[in-house]
């Protein structure tokens, strides 16, 4: 019953464009399931992209490290690919912006493996300086 008022909820915030001001809350990536489940299985980007850059922010209950941990076992490959790279990537350009970093989640999507890859590899480069 929680899940879907919350899935009510996001959709609501969705149509007034303000998703991505939204703290996530804990309980969040069942949502996502339920959106999706909802719109007949199509994985709804703008869900994914709000919860990657939650992720890789730490932001809403992602602050807790056992919240991320929790959400590697229960977020798609592709979301928790997008969200190594953009931690990545904001670490590497600190002053990026958002728009700047859309290309992360369209790779994301399309070749999360590569994705991840590129997050590890920047990692890698950035701890070898």
């Amino acid at each position: 019953m929680r899940i879907a008022a919350r899935a009510d909820e996001l959709q609501a915030l969705r149509e007034l464009g303000t998703l991505e001001q939204t703290e996530p809350r804990a309980g969040d990536e069942a949502v996502r399931d339920e959106l999706t489940r909802r719109a007949g299985g199509y994985v709804q980007d703008d869900v994914d992209d709000w919860l990657a850059h939650a992720l890789a922010a730490h932001r809403g209950h992602y602050r807790d490290p056992a919240a991320r941990e929790a959400a590697a076992g229960l977020l798609t490959l592709p979301v928790l690919a997008h969200a190594a790279l953009l931690a990545e990537l904001a670490r590497l350009v600190p002053g990026a912006d958002v728009d700047q970093l859309t290309f992360a989640g369209r790779l994301a999507a399309t070749e999360p493996e590569a994705a991840d890859e590129l997050a590890a590899f920047l990692t890698r480069a950035h701890s070898d300086r």
